[in-house]
């Protein structure tokens, strides 16, 4: 075992070598409002049952509102809506303001021109360092036409559109 343990610089520099699709969590707080973060910690992690997860930094403001949901939704986005993408990453607040988006089968927030929507049942969270694993059920899932937006050495890339060979 090295004696020392790894940077967090090159950890991070490493990790970036990982291409990782970018989606948009999202859940609806008790008075009904919606609340979301972008996330590229998103995987699917079982067929039967079908279980998929999140990880959720433990300073994120918005953590409480999912750990106070029953359910939250993984928008897959596509390759137009890096927009979204930095207004999910950055906004404190009101980053559902302007935004298109319309209550999924269980109530969480489906977001309009994504790729993807999964509708999750969380089920208990997992520590996990600094973060939280927020692993879920899906229960109801959207697919849509369009090519993905991918996230790659610390920045934004494009890949072709499967739907148009």
């Amino acid at each position: 075992m090295p004696e020392t343990p790894l940077c967090e610089a090159l950890f991070r520099q490493a990790c970036s070598h990982f291409a990782t699709g970018v989606a948009i969590a999202a859940v609806r707080d008790r008075s009904g409002a919606p609340h979301g973060l972008t996330v590229n910690s998103f995987t699917s992690v079982s067929m039967k049952p079908p279980l998929v997860l999140i990880c959720v930094d433990k300073r994120a403001a918005i953590l409480e509102q999912f750990l106070e949901s029953d359910y939250y939704s993984v928008n897959i986005l596509a390759a137009e809506n890096e927009e979204l993408s930095n207004r999910f990453a950055t906004l404190p607040e009101h980053r559902f303001e302007g935004v298109r988006w319309r209550p999924g089968r269980t109530g969480a927030p489906l977001i309009e021109g994504s790729i993807a929507s999964l509708e999750c049942a969380r089920k208990p969270p997992v520590e996990a360092g600094d973060h939280l694993i927020l692993l879920a059920e899906a229960v109801a899932a959207e697919v849509h036409a369009g090519a993905p937006l991918l996230y790659f050495r610390s920045r934004y890339a494009r890949l072709f559109s499967p739907d148009s060979e």
